[in-house]
């Protein structure tokens, strides 16, 4: 399935049948990614009387409770929501799903303090204004340990809230990235990046996103994709999702 796309003076085409998840698959009783010492996902049968959902168990069917926590058991994508007082749900803002992305990939740098920072600098020599609204960051280096691994206590890779000023002020209003927070571990509260990027509490920008613990594959080219943002209609500040690219070809 074809389908094209005007942005900017260009034209471009896709293939809407060759789409390149950039989710992370949760699968109960696995080594899956995890932070911020979040219980891992876990599933359970309902039981009723003589009724029993699983097949595993003897039942007809599987009729299963999950639980999990959507910001630290995988791909997500939260609104202004997740830091604001206010009750804003990622349901209510995320009102479209479809976006003109950039995919860049990025060295961090490491600071003094030992932290590992993706800074401005950084930003402004891979990124330029209006590029698209959308961008998504793979730290390098990449591999697919960023499938399995708890980051929790091992203070990972953040952004410095003044690479999300710039990108802020390039346009961006939805951030994808493969950490677990654009944020510091712990930061004492502070929150600067995420409070850079929806400009919160001054002026909260309520269309936009920021999803985390994304993995893109090393054998994917940096540059401009269709991005597709799926997300289940929860009533709270985050849901988890998938994330999908699509490669464009400028005709």
């Amino acid at each position: 399935m074809l389908t094209t796309i005007h942005h900017k003076g260009f034209i471009y085409q896709t293939d809407l049948n060759q789409p390149i998840d950039i989710s992370i698959p949760l699968e109960e009783g696995l080594e899956t990614v995890n932070c911020f010492y979040a219980p891992p996902m876990e599933t359970n049968p309902v039981i009723a009387g003589d009724f029993v959902g699983s097949t595993a168990q003897g039942g007809l069917l599987n009729f299963l409770n999950v639980k999990l926590n959507p910001h630290g058991n995988g791909t997500h994508t939260e609104c202004v929501g997740h830091i604001a007082k206010e009750k804003y749900t990622i349901n209510q803002l995320l009102k479209k799903f479809h976006f003109l992305c950039k995919l860049v990939s990025v060295f961090p740098v490491k600071q003094n303090n030992g932290d590992r920072v993706i800074t401005r600098a950084r930003m402004e020599e891979i990124f330029s204004p209006n590029d698209a609204t959308a961008i998504v960051i793979r730290t390098l280096p990449n591999d697919t340990l960023k499938l399995k691994t708890n980051y929790s206590g091992s203070n990972p890779v953040y952004v410095h809230h003044e690479a999300i000023e710039y990108l802020v002020d390039c346009g961006v209003e939805h951030l994808l990235i493969d950490l677990p927070s654009v944020d510091r571990e712990e930061d004492g509260g502070k929150l600067l990046a995420h409070k850079a990027f929806w400009k919160y509490p001054q002026a909260p920008r309520e269309n936009c996103t920021i999803s985390e613990l994304i993995f893109v594959p090393s054998e994917i080219k940096d540059g401009l994709y269709l991005l597709n943002i799926q997300i289940a209609s929860f009533e709270i500040d985050v849901s988890p999702s998938k994330p999908i690219l699509y490669e464009l070809n400028k005709l």
